[in-house]
C-alpha cells in the first residue's frame, strides 16, 4: 500500500530555522564600526609615530667656550636673529647654561648637532695657501676634525666682518652650509679675506 501522506518535518531543521531566528542580527553600522576601529587605533598609532619623528624632543646642547672677541657685536646679533629654526633634519635646539654669547645650535633626532660660532678669533689653520670654498658668494675655510678624533668638520666663514664657524657632523650634506651661507650672505656685508702669512720652513 502506498503512503502519499507528506513526509514529517526534519526536527533538526526545525530547531536550526529556530535558533537563527532567536539570534539578534547584527547592524551593519555595528559591523562597520568594529572594522574602523583598529584601523583608526593603527593611523593614530602610525600618525604619532610620524609626528614624534618630526618633532623629537631635544635636550639642551652643551657648548664649551671658546674666545671671541666680536660674539657681542652688532654683526653677530643680526646673524643669529636671521639663523633659520630647521636645518634640514636639524631643528633649533637650546643651549644649556652657561650659554656662550653669539651661539646657536640645532639637533637631529639621533641628538647629532649643528652648531654656530660667531665673532671667533681668525683660525689659526687660515693662511693664504688654505684653500676656500665659495658657497652661495660665501668663502668657507673648512677644518676636518679627523686629527681628533671628532667625526665633524668646523667650517669658517672667512669674508666678512667676523669670522663665523659652522660645526656639522660628517654625513650631514650640503644642507646646512646652504642655510648658513644664504643667513650671512643676507645680513654680513663681503669684504677682503684676511689670512695670516704662511710660516717658512
Amino acid at each position: 500500500m502506498n503512503d502519499n501522506s507528506a513526509p514529517d518535518p526534519d526536527p533538526t531543521a526545525a530547531d536550526a530555522t529556530e535558533t537563527a531566528a532567536e539570534e539578534p542580527r547584527r547592524s551593519p553600522a555595528v559591523i562597520a564600526t568594529a572594522v574602523a576601529l583598529p584601523i583608526a587605533l593603527l593611523t593614530g598609532i602610525v600618525v604619532a609615530a610620524v609626528m614624534v619623528s618630526r618633532n623629537p624632543v631635544t635636550s639642551p646642547v652643551g657648548l664649551g667656550p671658546v674666545p671671541a672677541p666680536e660674539a657681542e657685536s652688532s654683526a653677530c646679533t643680526d646673524l643669529l636673529a636671521a639663523l633659520p629654526q630647521d636645518i634640514g633634519d636639524f631643528a633649533r635646539a637650546e643651549l644649556a647654561d652657561p650659554a656662550p654669547v653669539g651661539a646657536a645650535a640645532w639637533q637631529a633626532a639621533d641628538a647629532s648637532e649643528v652648531v654656530v660660532r660667531c665673532g671667533l678669533e681668525r683660525p689659526a689653520e687660515f693662511d693664504q695657501a688654505a684653500a676656500l670654498q665659495i658657497i652661495d658668494g660665501v668663502q668657507w675655510f673648512e677644518v676636518s676634525g679627523a686629527e681628533q678624533g671628532i667625526d665633524a668638520s668646523t667650517w669658517y666663514v672667512v669674508d666678512r666682518p667676523v669670522y663665523v664657524a659652522l660645526t656639522v657632523p660628517n654625513g650631514s650634506g650640503p644642507t646646512p652650509l646652504q642655510e648658513i651661507s644664504a643667513a650671512v650672505a643676507d645680513v654680513l656685508p663681503q669684504q677682503e679675506i684676511d689670512p695670516a702669512p704662511v710660516e717658512g720652513p
